[in-house]
């Protein structure tokens, strides 16, 4: 059999492969002390596109659900009358009931800021002042769907047996509370809000440390996160230091020593316990919290990664020589785990600005994120298989109600809030999507035209009340070999080093155009693991085989439980063999003529490979033998 080395020397392996590590220039901005600061939301508008397009599926998804049904269990737990029924799926079950309106609440903010309509304000008003309600009448400060109350709550804190996922669950009410006033500035929020840390804080005071880092062996979500997020809003030290806390050191202190010890951990568990460490990092100089935030983002990218940027097999992070024989199953890359890491790499990001953290997160938003929405119903898939031959499964609108459901709600609704960073002199365009932005402290607006990834190329146009100065920092992917950037229709850069920014220092006026060429060309994505496995990738495009619909009949790839992944639409496909045969990857993998459409020679057939982000209803492979 080939090795890899000796594929390295017959086809174009990816970039990403060695570029997934902070480059030499972005470690220099590091070096400097550089930190780069997100925008608002709200300063950031998607233009037409495909990314909009996804957003105004998730609106319409939203904006379809009865707030009242998402309510139910809050009501009947404060012993107020519900206004209707309470919806399927997770929210009739014991795991997490109550955890959708959690997610639908950052939802509806994040929404309301990215578009400015006002139903979605009216809905975050409505869910805060329903809460306070219950507040009020329960005479608690605490909200919840639980069916038996704070039962669960206080179980796990006794250390007692415990019915689902309690902490988990009300991390999600904390997120959903802290994004209304954040990104919504509902002012009923915050006080809601801390009314619901403090019954936190009290029931869990008389915890000993022993039995807290016991506790934390069940699912608890960021609790370590939102409650910093909590303290920087608030300045009061008993968040910070119940935050604190929750810090599982079971996960914490190896990471924080360079040791891995994933395998067989429930990846989506671990994943929010790493953003609380870069939030406390960030929150307090912690230097163990960042060095293990920073050792867990490289062991998952490096090692535990698909192609598509997913990781995991069953929710579980496994062995990376298992790789092969994990290909056969439909429950890899729950899209949750990809959510997550999205929010850890953006933490990361503004800590350390690398093109590497900025190159992953586009890896994993065009192939993890864009592939997760059905395009017909907006709703969204639990796992994405890498079972050869197997379709992606969506949810249904009103009886799943998934932990991905909750995430895509999030996803699609906060598509602009990683496009453009910025520290005082500085602007970053990590991500090419049509968009506006409004930098309100140089009085400038940007508009970002382009089609991307259709099209391999952006246009940025700068409208400025008055001539300013500011460097402009142009990602350069590492799957872009030379970067063209054009000033106002003369060249001005050729840039032959991916992996880093390309800087434009100048001061800038109104009309000034900057057309940037981004050619993307084919490399394989080596399978961690193995050496003659590989997926096809056309810039940051993982490219999916098309293997068509037998077997498939009009919503059969739509299911209400989770559970069904793997046990409908089974199919007996293989691998697809991909005959390079000495060749170049380019002479066995050849574009149709329609945009991002190729044909691949398979022994005895071709095969259509298309972006895995718009394979829908159909079967496919994401991986290949190479032959």
């Amino acid at each position: 059999m080939n090795t890899r080395r000796g594929f390295l020397a017959t086809a174009a392996v990816s970039p990403l492969l060695a570029a997934m590590a902070p480059c030499a220039h972005a470690g220099d901005l590091a070096a400097r002390g550089a930190r780069a600061r997100a925008f608002a939301l709200s300063k950031v508008r998607l233009l037409p596109g495909p990314f909009e397009a996804t957003r105004a599926l998730d609106a319409r998804f939203l904006l379809s659900l009865d707030t009242d049904r998402l309510l139910h269990g809050f009501r009947s737990h404060a012993g107020l009358e519900p206004k209707a029924p309470r919806y399927g799926g997770w929210e009739s079950k014991d795991l997490c009931p109550g955890h959708t309106l959690g997610h639908y609440l950052s939802a509806c903010a994040m929404m309301w800021a990215s578009t400015g309509q006002a139903a979605f304000r009216q809905r975050v008003a409505y869910i805060v002042d329903e809460l306070h309600a219950c507040q009020q009448a329960a005479r608690s400060g605490l909200v919840c769907a639980f069916p038996d109350g704070d039962t669960q709550l206080r179980n796990v804190v006794a250390g007692r047996p415990v019915t689902g996922v309690p902490w988990y669950t009300m991390h999600k009410i904390l997120a959903g509370l802290r994004d209304a006033h954040v990104h919504a500035a509902q002012p009923g929020a915050l006080p809601v809000l801390t009314r619901l840390a403090d019954w936190m804080v009290q029931a869990t005071q008389g915890i000993g440390d022993e039995r807290f880092q016991q506790m934390l062996g069940v699912e608890f979500g960021g609790m370590n996160e939102v409650l910093a997020d909590l303290h920087a809003l608030t300045g009061e030290a008993r968040y910070l230091h119940l935050a604190q806390r929750f810090n599982h050191r079971s996960l914490l202190d190896p990471l924080a020593e360079g040791r891995d010890t994933l395998d067989g951990l429930h990846s989506n568990t671990q994943i929010p316990k790493v953003i609380g460490f870069a939030r406390l990092a960030e929150t307090t100089g912690d230097e163990r919290c960042a060095k293990a935030a920073r050792y867990f983002w490289g062991t998952v990218v490096h090692k535990r990664s698909f192609a598509t940027g997913g990781n995991g097999d069953g929710e579980h992070f496994f062995p990376s020589a298992e790789a092969p024989k994990r290909l056969s199953s439909a429950k890899t890359m729950e899209t949750c785990c990809t959510h997550n890491m999205l929010r850890l790499t953006r933490a990361l990001f503004t800590d350390a600005p690398s093109v590497a953290y900025a190159d992953y997160y586009e890896r994993a938003l065009l192939n993890g994120i864009l592939a997760s929405q059905d395009p017909d119903s907006g709703m969204v898939t639990y796992f994405q298989a890498t079972r050869p031959g197997y379709p992606k499964l969506y949810g249904t609108a009103e009886r799943s109600f998934w932990c991905c459901t909750g995430t895509g709600m999030e996803n699609f609704a906060k598509l602009g809030d990683s496009i453009y960073f910025h520290d005082a002199d500085a602007l970053y365009v990590n991500l090419f999507i049509a968009s506006t932005l409004d930098w309100a402290e140089k009085r400038l607006r940007l508009r970002q035209t382009t089609s991307f990834p259709d099209e391999a190329a952006t246009r940025l146009s700068i409208s400025a009340d008055a001539p300013v100065r500011f460097t402009l920092r142009l990602r350069h992917p590492a799957w872009c070999p030379q970067l063209a950037v054009r000033l106002n229709g003369r060249p001005l850069i050729d840039s032959t080093e991916p992996g880093r920014y390309v800087e434009v220092d100048r001061v800038w006026h109104r009309g000034d155009v900057l057309d940037v060429a981004l050619p993307m060309r084919l490399h394989l994505q080596a399978l961690p693991g193995a050496s003659d496995i590989a997926a096809v990738m056309f810039g940051p495009l993982v490219l999916a085989a098309r293997m068509g619909r037998a077997g498939m009949r009009p919503g059969d790839d739509i299911v209400d439980s989770e559970y069904l992944y793997g046990a409908v639409l089974q199919s007996e496909a293989t691998l697809p063999r991909l005959a390079l045969q000495g060749r170049a990857l380019e002479d066995a993998v050849r574009p149709t003529g329609a945009p991002l459409q190729f044909r691949a020679d398979a022994p005895g057939r071709e095969i259509e490979l298309v972006p895995f982000h718009r394979i829908a209803h159909e079967r496919y492979s994401l991986y290949w033998q190479l032959a």
